[in-house]
Order: structure tokens, then C-alpha cells, then sequence
């Protein structure tokens, strides 16, 4: 039985049949500063949801999905996950590494040979390994596209491959390989550039062959929103101030294009199918035989559990993170939870889950603003630092 909440711009829903004990005080902290702290950030739109053995036991939304049509931020709306996609693309990895296809301790050189042309003060480029890509330790830079200006007529990321072969040659390693860790998003690139190779799949008709339909996640997407979901996609915003002080918000739409970037952070989804990641990851069959059938298809406990193996500190104090292989690992309240964050093109969330216990955090907002007082804490932030506290 659902039960709904309506409060101002925001709903709260609670899914009495799912919840076997209390919602934990944290989620009732978290939902009453919910609203306070997005408005004060003047985000437009958001949702947060508890997640206990793979289902969603309450939920809130705030605000709009698009103002402009006065639709409200619902169950079924739309977010763009960002980076949280790099755990996806590390999955596809690991199936192929199961299937024998690859190792993860051979050279990415060996699918991508134009990262020869990268400048490794270090070293060969052969000595880079998948390893280190999926842990971030290869020394590659941040950022895919470090060009530009911000000017709306550039592309918001490069549209092909060949624009980051051209780039190679200008670029150096930040570090000897397998040294640290530096958060990389062009890897990400490269690792779906081997899975292609590997596959005969383009990397989003993998994913969804492979991940997205076996979960059962049959309103995730890559790229252009399908027609049938069109209503549902959420607009995407940034906070801007002008130089006489106005605050302005603007609508971006919901379509953008991240490119040839999809394989770091293209994934699309409403709420549902991120619990459905969850529950996969938490491996959460309710005790259906076929739906552990097709989690162990996906993949064996045992790699997930590999995925989950610190490698280096990711330099998040405030929570003593680690990386593993895409996913980052936090110690909270004696707890191990995994998860990942995403922040693109306006779009801010965050999933993390208890694999032991099966309970999980799933957040989204719709609004990035870029006018915030230096050193303010953004609402994402806030949302997320109390989010953590379910697992205490």
C-alpha cells in the first residue's frame, strides 16, 4: 500500500506494505531538510528515495521537472545519472574479463594503440593497465575536453573519436601509472572503445543488451530520449548571476548531447530503474530463482565483490573514501557502502547501497548552480552527507 504526503511543491510517499520495520531516523531528518536545503540552493527539481532489499520504502520529490508545462518532479520522472555510468561501463569490463576475453592486468595499448601518442614522462604506454583505468590510477587527466571557452556554439563534448586522437599528441600523464589516484573521465572512453572491438557492439546496444534488459531496466537509455518517455524527461537548469546581481535560472531542456562521452556518463533513468541497479548490486532476489539467475548472468557475486576491494584513497576525507574498480567505498557507521556520484550538463546524483545489509540511498536534482557564494556548500553536498547517515 502506498501512502502519499503532499507538502507544498513537495510529495512524500511511503510504501507501507514494503516497510517491515521503522524508517530509520535519518531518513526522517533527511526528508524534512530536503525541501529547506534545495531551495536555498534554488534548484529547481529533485528526488531522494530509501531502498530496502530492492525496493523503493519511501520516496520524496520536490519541485518541478518543467516549470514551463507546471510538471512536477514524480515517481516517473527522468534524471540524467552522469558518472554514475562509469560503474556500468566497469561491469562490461568484467564480463568480458569472466568470459576470458581479456585481463585486467594487460595494456589498454594493446585495443587503443593511438594512446601511444600520449606523453608518458613515466615510461612506456604499454605499462598502462585495464586495472588502472578502472581504478583511476593511469595518470590520465580529468578531463575529456579540456578546450573551450564555455561558448553555446562548442560542443558540450566531443562528438568523435577522431577529436580525441587529434588530441593525444598535446597531452601528458599527470603522474607515474598505478601511483595514486586522479578521477579520469576519458578512460572510460578507451575501456568502451576495447569492449567494441571485443564485441562486435556499439558500447550502448551492449549495455543494453547486457545489463539494461536483464535487470529488467526497460526505461534506461542512452542518448536521445525515446518517444514514448518524452513526458516523463526532467529539464535540466543552471543558476547563473548577472552582473548587477539578478539571479537567473535557465532552462537548458532536457535533450543534450554528451557526445562521444556516453560511455563516462550517459546514462538515463527514472527512479525505478535506479532501485533496479540497486537491487542488483545488493543482490536482492526476494528469492526468486530466476531473478538471481539473471543477476549471475550479469555477474557473479564474487567479481562484484572484487569491484568492491579498495585500491587507493580517493582523497574524500570527510568520509574516508576509497576507489575500487569504478566503485567508491565508504566506511559509514561501521558499514561498507558502495556507490558513485554524477554531475553533467545540469543533472547532480548519487546512488549507495549496503551489499550486506541491502539497503540503499538514491538521490537526483536537476539544477546546478553555478552563482553559489564561493565556499557555500551545494545542496547535492548537503542531501548527500545526510543521505549517509541511513547506513549508521
Amino acid at each position: 500500500m502506498m501512502r502519499k504526503y503532499v507538502i507544498g511543491f513537495a510529495l512524500l510517499v511511503v510504501n507501507a506494505a514494503a516497510v517491515a520495520a521503522p524508517l530509520p531516523e535519518p531518513w526522517t531528518r533527511l526528508v524534512k531538510s530536503f525541501d529547506t536545503t534545495l531551495a536555498n540552493d534554488r534548484v529547481v527539481g529533485g528526488s531522494v528515495a530509501l531502498v530496502e532489499q530492492g525496493k523503493i520504502v519511501a520516496s520524496h520529490y520536490y519541485g518541478f521537472a518543467d516549470p514551463a508545462r507546471g510538471r512536477r518532479v514524480d515517481a516517473d520522472t527522468i534524471y540524467h545519472w552522469a558518472s554514475i555510468t562509469k560503474t556500468l561501463n566497469a561491469i562490461t569490463v568484467m564480463q568480458l574479463r569472466d568470459r576470458g576475453m581479456l585481463s585486467l592486468d594487460e595494456p589498454i595499448t594493446r585495443y587503443v594503440p593511438e594512446l601511444r601518442r600520449v606523453h608518458n614522462p613515466f615510461g612506456s604506454m604499454d605499462a598502462i593497465t585495464l586495472r588502472m583505468l578502472l581504478n583511476h590510477s593511469s595518470g590520465f587527466q580529468h578531463s575529456t575536453w579540456p578546450y573551450g571557452d564555455g561558448s553555446r556554439w562548442q560542443p558540450f563534448e566531443p562528438t568523435d573519436w577522431q577529436q580525441l586522437v587529434a588530441m593525444m599528441p598535446y597531452q601528458q600523464l599527470e603522474f607515474a601509472p598505478g601511483s595514486r589516484f586522479l578521477y579520469s573521465n576519458p578512460t572510460w572512453i578507451y575501456l568502451s572503445r576495447m569492449l567494441e572491438q571485443l564485441s562486435g557492439d556499439p558500447w550502448r546496444y551492449y549495455v543494453q543488451k547486457n545489463i539494461f534488459t536483464p535487470l529488467g531496466m526497460t526505461r534506461s537509455y542512452f542518448g536521445q530520449t525515446p518517444v514514448h518517455l518524452t513526458s516523463q524527461r526532467s529539464s535540466r537548469f543552471v543558476v547563473r548571476k548577472e552582473p548587477e546581481g539578478k539571479f537567473i535560472t535557465d532552462d537548458l531542456g532536457g535533450e543534450f548531447d554528451p557526445g562521444i562521452t556516453i560511455p563516462n556518463g550517459g546514462w538515463n533513468a527514472p527512479f525505478a530503474d535506479a532501485v533496479a541497479y540497486v537491487a542488483f548490486l545488493t543482490g536482492a532476489t526476494g528469492g526468486d530463482a530466476e531473478r538471481k539467475r539473471r543477476y549471475d548472468a550479469v555477474l557473479k557475486r564474487s567479481t562484484l565483490e572484487e569491484m568492491w576491494q579498495p585500491q587507493y584513497p580517493a582523497g574524500v576525507r570527510e568520509t574516508g573514501e576509497n576507489i575500487g574498480l569504478a566503485f567508491f567505498l565508504a566506511d559509514q557507521g561501521g558499514h561498507r557502502v558502495i556507490g558513485h556520484t554524477g554531475n553533467q550538463g545540469g543533472f547532480l546524483s548519487f546512488i549507495y547501497c549496503d551489499p550486506v545489509t541491502g539497503r540503499g540511498i538514491v538521490g537526483a536534482l536537476n539544477t546546478n548552480n553555478e552563482a553559489r557564494p564561493e565556499g557555500a556548500p551545494s545542496a547535492i553536498s548537503i542531501v548527500r552527507r545526510e543521505a549517509m547517515r541511513v547506513f549508521d
